[in-house]
Formats: C-alpha cells, structure tokens, sequence
C-alpha cells in the first residue's frame, strides 16, 4: 500500500457507498460513474489507501449490488476494505451498519467515516483529524465564504447571518469507536435524524471540533460536481477521441426469443440471458462504456438485479448513453460485427442500425452492423451461440 505519512497516527475507515444518486439524475449509482478511468468507488478507496494510518475499510453498498461490489474490488486488488455490508435506507442506517460490522475495533480505536463520493481526500489532513478525534470527535470543514442569508423557504430573506461563524461540513469525520457507535444506536432510540455523524454526537451533548479541510474535497451529487470532477482529473484530455471495444456471447436455447439490436427475428431459437439476452446491444453497450472508461454492462446493469430480469437491452443502451453523455461524452460512431451461422440479419439490417442511432443519439449514418458466419466453426457454425464485436468511437464535449 503506497502512503502519504509518517505520523503514527491510526485509524479505521467506514465508505458510504450505497446511495441511489437521485440528484445525479442517471440511472446508474453516482459511486459507479468513470472518473479518470475507474469508478468514483475506486479512486476514493485508492485515495485513502495513500495514508499511511489506514487499518482497514467497511464499505456500505446497496443489496441488489453487494456481489457485484465485492466484484469491483477484487478486480482492482483493493485488499485494504476488510468487508462490504449492506446499506440502509437512510445514511445513519447505512454507517450503523458498517459500525456494527467493524468487529475488529476496540473502543477506544479511531473510525473515520467517509462519502465515496468524495474522491479528492485530503490524505494530509488525515493525521490532525485522527489526532483531534477524542473524545468528541473531529470534522474537515471549509468555511463560508459567500454571504450567508437565512430564508424560510419561500424565496424571501429572513435574516443575513455571520459568516464567520459558519463552517461547511465535509468528510471524513472522525470518533472515538465506542462513542460514534453509542451516539448511533441511541440516535435510533431517540428518533433523531440528521444528515452528518458529528450531528449524531451533537444530539448527544459533545462538541466535536474542527479541523480546516479543502474546497477540492467536495462531494459529487449533481452533474455540475461531476463535470468539475472530471475536469480535475481528465481536463488535458478536453476535446479527444476516445475508443472502446465490446464483445458478448450468449447461448442460443429453444423456447427464447432471438432479440438482436431490439428486433424480434422469427428463428427456432433464442439467445439465454438474465436480459433479453441482445447480443449486439450489450456488445456496443461495453465498447461505449469501455471508451469512456466507464467500465462494462455488467457494472452498471448487474445480472444479480432482479430489476434488469428480462430487461429491454435496447432501452439499457439508451441508459448508457445517458451515463456517458452525464460524463461528457458523445457518442460519434458505432460498427459492430455480428458472428452467427443462422439467422440471416441482412434483412432486418436497416431496422437494427435505426434502433441503435435513436437509443445512443447519433445520425443513422454514425452506425454500421454487419454479419458474418464461421463457415461450420466453433460454437457460432454449431448454432449452439451468437457473438459479437463492437468498437465505439466517443468525444469529449464541454
């Protein structure tokens, strides 16, 4: 694990992961959109492995996507989160969860609970934090720099307030064990709700004190976050060309329908999938995601969701282009190629190419499916399969 200090300093960490990203307004979870080529998840996480104090991470995420989760991890060798747990409802259910499950804490031991959403760590910071954290615990905050005004929410001002008396809370925030994990279970005895862990604590009669965090330590929940995000980490590579490769293969069963770029071809047989199985779709599908560095289908639409169990793949392509176009991405051409023995696809050719530009938003033009047989060969000339490659050609837009 590469680190970033010299301080003895130590503590655990719990990563809040299971939020649903409404503000973000996409279908796929915020923590899960591509930033500088992995997940948010995945660089918070590397990020917080540079410090040198980390014993270990409980990472929330939500149930439908815990496998999937565990997945992500073990592809990205990021050994230092000790277990995935699922999330609540709500935020303080999600970090009693994760305080539940750190079963490797004493009480005495310092747990810093952290957005993964916030991916810009100030690894440098994290020693004072952990330092100031007994015994009330201890906060990053910036402090406010506009004028604050008060209103009771229908547009008109009740008050100017003083802004040198307000600070803007962040994460991580750090506690002793046992009093966060106290302060959490008697804020569910007491019906106290908050939005942050030191609010948890406050509720309780402790100050918690603060330690001057940074503006790039911000949390990403709307698309304007994102895009400044993704400026910090991709901006030199503003106006390129990105390229992406995708391939799928299904096994053809009777009794399924033969769905290929959304068309519903008469065939004896049918592709078998948790979807309606469209080879083609999911094939572009991954070659788009993959030139965004968005990672693939499998991430963003989990086959152990029971949301996407006989799932329209046409409409999850027009999702992707939702997820790449939120990342600033635009979708230039597509050219997949498909591998089957039978059927013929020439004939819905046109139909297929129309489906795919209107769900990724490109000219009719900007897409080309065409089809091969293996002469007999492998499992497509045995008619046991169907394969396809895609190649995606995206820009990066402003």
């Amino acid at each position: 694990m590469t680190t970033e200090s010299n301080s003895a300093a130590q503590a655990w960490f719990v990563v809040l992961g299971a939020g649903s990203g409404r503000r973000m307004g996409t279908k796929v979870p915020k923590q899960h959109l591509g930033l500088g080529g992995e997940p948010i998840l995945v660089k918070t996480i590397r990020t917080i492995q540079r410090w040198q104090g980390l014993r270990g991470i409980v990472l929330t995420a939500r149930g439908v996507e815990l496998e999937s989760t565990r997945e992500l991890l073990r592809d990205y060798g990021l050994t230092s989160v000790l277990r995935v747990v699922e999330g609540g409802n709500e935020r303080q259910d999600s970090v009693r969860n994760a305080l539940d499950a750190l079963t490797e804490a004493q009480p005495g031991d310092v747990v810093m609970i952290h957005d993964c959403v916030r991916p810009f760590v100030p690894v440098d910071l994290l020693d004072e934090l952990c330092l100031q954290a007994a015994p009330d615990g201890a906060i990053l905050a910036v402090p406010c720099r506009d004028t604050v005004k008060r209103s009771a929410g229908d547009g008109a001002i009740e008050a100017t307030l003083d802004r040198d008396s307000v600070w803007l809370a962040q994460t991580p925030q750090a506690f002793p064990y046992e009093l966060i994990l106290e302060a959490h279970r008697l804020a569910v005895e007491r019906g106290i709700e908050v939005t942050d862990d030191a609010s948890v604590v406050e509720a309780l009669g402790h100050k918690p004190r603060i330690v001057p965090g940074r503006a790039d330590n911000f949390k990403v929940t709307t698309p304007e976050e994102y895009k400044l995000a993704r400026l910090m980490v991709e901006g030199e590579m503003s106006g390129q060309l990105r390229i992406g490769h995708g391939y799928d293969v299904h096994a053809l069963k009777v009794g399924r329908k033969l769905i290929l770029a959304g068309v519903d071809i008469p065939h004896e047989l049918g592709l078998m999938g948790h979807s309606d199985a469209d080879v083609i779709c999911h094939a572009i599908a991954d070659a788009v995601l993959g030139a965004a560095g968005m990672g693939d289908i499998g991430v963003h639409f989990p086959d152990t969701d029971p949301r996407y169990k006989g799932a329209s793949s046409i409409e999850l392509l027009k999702s992707v282009q939702e997820i790449v176009a939120v990342a600033g991405f635009k979708v230039v051409n597509v050219d997949a190629t498909v591998v089957a023995q039978r059927p013929k696809v020439s004939p819905h050719r046109e139909t297929m190419e129309a489906n795919v530009a209107q769900a990724l938003c490109v000219e009719l033009l900007g897409v080309n499916i065409k089809a091969t047989t293996t002469e007999g060969l492998g499992f497509e000339g045995e008619e046991k399969g169907i394969s396809c490659h895609a190649v995606a050609l995206l820009r990066m837009v402003e």
